[in-house]
C-alpha cells in the first residue's frame, strides 16, 4: 500500500508518521518550495497531545514549549470570570502545550524526514480502479493506492470533489496576531481569553520560555474585532497596529498591560476569521479530505490543529487494519465527519466563549460586583464540559478510549 498526501500541513505530516508506525509506505506532496517559519501561535490539547506522544514527539515537543497550567476568562476590564486549570494541571495524563507553530512544525517536519517532498503543488488528481494519478505544477506526476487531502481550508483536493462549492464563510470578524517579547504573567503559564467581539476580544498566552538572560517569555496574541463593514483583504497580510489598537488601548489591568503588549509586538498579522459550511461527504472512491480540507473552523476553544491530529491517527488506524482501500477511507470519514463537523458547528455558537458572550451581554459591557451574580458556577461548569465532550477532550472519556491508530 502507497499513499500520497497531499500537504505538508500539521495534519499530513501526523499522518505521515502514523502511516509510517504503520508500516505504510507514503509521501508527502508540499506545494512550498523550502520549510520557513510561519504563523505564530498554536495550542494543542490533551486529545492531541495523547496521539503525539503514542508518535514519541513528546519530550521533543515539551522542549520548545509551555506547558499551559490554566485558562482565566475575563472581561475587557480585568475582572475574573472563571479560572481553571488545564493539562496535567487538571490531572490529565497528558499536558496542554502552548507552542509557536513553526516549532511545532519543525519538529513534525524533522521526524518525517524524506517522506516530505518540497516544491509539489498539486493542481489535478486522476483516479480508477486501481489508484490515484496527482498532476502538479510544471509537469510532473505520482501515483498512489489513495490520495488524502490535507491541503488546508483551499484545497485543491476538496475542489476535485465539491467542485461547486462556493468561497469560505465570512461574518464580519477580522483577527490581528502577533507575539511580543515580554516579562511572564500571572503563573507563567497562563492562557488568557477576554472580553468580547462587539468591544474586542484578545488572546494571549506564551509560547517560548526565557528566552532571554532577563526570563522574558515569547507570548502570542490574537486580537478579534467585529465589524460588519470589513471585507476580506487576504490571508497572513501584515497587519496595522493602527486598525485595531484603539479598541484596546485602555485595557491595562493589574496584572497585564495589554494595550503595550499590543504596541509592542515583533510582527503582526491580519486575516478574516472564516470556515466552511460542513460537508455531506470527504470521500469518493480512494479520495479523501483531512484537517482544514474536511472542516476549517473558527480558532475558537484552540482545536483545529487537535481535530487534525485525531483525523490523521483515525485514517491511519482504518488503514493499518487493512481491507480494500476504499472502504478504510469510508470508515475514517464514519468516523470523523460526524464528531468534526459537531465541532465546526459548536465554535460557531456554543464553545467555550460562551462564557465570554454572556457575561458581555448580561452586564451590558460594564464592570460587575460578584461574578456569581451573573453568571454561577453551575452554568460556567455546563458550557465547559459540554464543549470538552464535543470536542473529544473529556478526561474521563479520552482516559477511557481505545487507541486511535
Amino acid at each position: 500500500m502507497d499513499i500520497a498526501i497531499v500537504g505538508g500541513g500539521i495534519g499530513g505530516l501526523v499522518l505521515a508518521l502514523s502511516l509510517r508506525q504503520a508500516r505504510i509506505a507514503c509521501r508527502v506532496y508540499e506545494a512550498a518550495p523550502e520549510l520557513k517559519p510561519i504563523g505564530v501561535g498554536i495550542n494543542l490539547l490533551p486529545h492531541a497531545m495523547r496521539e503525539l506522544t503514542e508518535l514519541g514527539l513528546a519530550a521533543a515537543l515539551e522542549r520548545v514549549a509551555v506547558p499551559t497550567r490554566e485558562i482565566v476568562y475575563c472581561n475587557r476590564f480585568g475582572q475574573l470570570i472563571r479560572r481553571e486549570p488545564r493539562g496535567r494541571q487538571a490531572g490529565y495524563a497528558w499536558p496542554q502545550l502552548s507552542i509557536h507553530r513553526a516549532d511545532l512544525h519543525a519538529v513534525l517536519a524533522t521526524a518525517a524526514g524524506d517522506a516530505l517532498v518540497l516544491g509539489a503543488r498539486c493542481v489535478a488528481l486522476e483516479q480508477d480502479a486501481g489508484g490515484v494519478t496527482l498532476r502538479f505544477a510544471g509537469g510532473g506526476s505520482a501515483r498512489a493506492d489513495a490520495a488524502i487531502g490535507c491541503d488546508g481550508i483551499h484545497s485543491e483536493v476538496r475542489r476535485h470533489l465539491h467542485p461547486d462549492e462556493g468561497p469560505p464563510s465570512y461574518e464580519g470578524i477580522n483577527m490581528w496576531r502577533g507575539v511580543t517579547r515580554t516579562r511572564p504573567f500571572l503563573t507563567g503559564a497562563s492562557m488568557v481569553v477576554g472580553g468580547w467581539l462587539e468591544v474586542g476580544k484578545l488572546v494571549i498566552y506564551p509560547i517560548r520560555d526565557a528566552i532571554d538572560g532577563e526570563g522574558r517569555q515569547l507570548v502570542n496574541w490574537v486580537a478579534e474585532v467585529q465589524a460588519p463593514g470589513n471585507t476580506v483583504q487576504g490571508w497572513n497580510q501584515p497587519g496595522r497596529l493602527e486598525d485595531f489598537l484603539p479598541r484596546f488601548a485602555d485595557w491595562r489591568f493589574d496584572w497585564l498591560d495589554c494595550a503595550a503588549l499590543l504596541r509592542d509586538a515583533e510582527s503582526i498579522l491580519e486575516y478574516p476569521m472564516v470556515d466552511r459550511e460542513p460537508l455531506p461527504f470527504w470521500t469518493r472512491g480512494r479520495v479523501t479530505l483531512l484537517g482544514d480540507a474536511a472542516h476549517p473552523m473558527y480558532p475558537r476553544g484552540s482545536n483545529g490543529a487537535g481535530q487534525a491530529i485525531l483525523d490523521a491517527r483515525t485514517l491511519a488506524g482504518c488503514l493499518r487494519r487493512g481491507g480494500d482501500v476504499p472502504a478504510a477511507l469510508r470508515a475514517y470519514e464514519a468516523a470523523r465527519l460526524g464528531p468534526a463537523n459537531e465541532v465546526v458547528l459548536a465554535n460557531r455558537s456554543s464553545g467555550p466563549d460562551t462564557l465570554l458572550r454572556e457575561v458581555h451581554l448580561r452586564t451590558g459591557d460594564r464592570p460587575f460586583a460578584r461574578i456569581e451574580e451573573v453568571m454561577g458556577e453551575a452554568e460556567m461548569l455546563a458550557i465547559v464540559e459540554n464543549y470538552q465532550r464535543i470536542a473529544g477532550f473529556e478526561r474521563e472519556a479520552l482516559e477511557r478510549r481505545e487507541s486511535l491508530a
